[in-house]
């Protein structure tokens, strides 16, 4: 019995271990729960989320044993002549303290999460996010000022292995265990520039630039969608993000530097005429 119980522990603790890596990237079917955070952002939402869970089942519960309490011992039935007190002090004070000691509870994680959240100032590269009905720009301004356009990818060009109406023709490509800054605007309506696994998501709005920051620490390819609606093809408008080692990233400059200075003109050109 003991050597079964080891073994279905072993097995259990070995396929929990590789969920984060399936799920990670993008979303899966039935999924109820947040994808597995690969920032220090997401982490602390995560947190907030664990903190505030239980706390708003506890209220749900709360209110529904009084109400049961209520239909219950208050039925006319049961009460045929009803009380006739207007107030109680005692209660009064109570439900006015017990909320106000709930909401500094969770003030103060919520302060403490925006307050990181905001923290772009040593950002080690920036990337500017433009976004168009309905696909995305980025440009490299500490790379060379490359920039590229990123559509969807159609449901008949797809490779195997890549998501159906999350995969893109271009990949925003960024080195592990590095700050990066997001400046991002938006060129028509507004947008919003969002991947789940990272916890970050950011209205693009025309005329003004919002910063984000976020600092992966695992390599692989997360997928996110614009979160705003924004016309017929708001569902079309996916976002896919490369994180590499760092020296792959360089290699993958130089590559971008050359693959896209043919585009850099068309794009500025397109970007103006927005």
């Amino acid at each position: 019995m003991k050597k079964l119980v080891s073994f279905l522990t072993v097995a259990f603790l070995s396929i929990m271990s590789a969920i984060p890596t399936v799920l990670a990237a993008q979303p899966v079917e039935k999924q109820i729960n947040f994808q597995p955070p690969v920032t220090s952002i997401h982490e602390d939402v995560w947190r907030f989320h664990e903190l505030l869970l239980p706390i708003i089942i506890g209220i749900t519960l709360f209110v529904l044993a009084l109400l049961l309490y209520v239909m219950i011992r208050f039925r006319k039935s049961a009460n045929p002549v009803p009380s006739k007190t207007s107030h109680n002090i005692f209660i009064e004070i109570i439900w006015t303290i017990v909320p106000v000691i709930i909401l500094i509870i969770i003030a103060i994680p919520s302060f403490r999460l925006l307050y990181h959240h905001h923290q772009v100032e040593d950002a080690e590269m920036t990337i500017n996010v433009s976004g168009y009905q309905w696909y995305w720009g980025y440009e490299y301004p500490d790379h060379g000022n490359f920039s590229f356009l990123s559509y969807m990818v159609p449901d008949e060009d797809l490779k195997e292995g890549q998501p159906r109406l999350l995969q893109t023709d271009t990949e925003m490509v960024i080195p592990v265990d590095t700050k990066v800054r997001l400046v991002i605007t938006g060129k028509d309506v507004i947008h919003s520039w969002t991947i789940p696994a990272f916890g970050v998501k950011k209205d693009a709005v025309p005329g003004h630039f919002n910063e984000i920051w976020f600092e992966v620490n695992k390599e692989g390819v997360y997928y996110g969608q614009c979160s705003e609606i924004c016309g017929t093809g708001h569902g079309f408008m996916p976002i896919t993000v490369r994180v590499v080692s760092k020296e792959e990233f360089e290699n993958w400059v130089s590559w971008a530097q050359d693959e896209y200075a043919s585009l850099d003109t068309l794009n500025k050109i397109k970007f103006a005429s927005k």
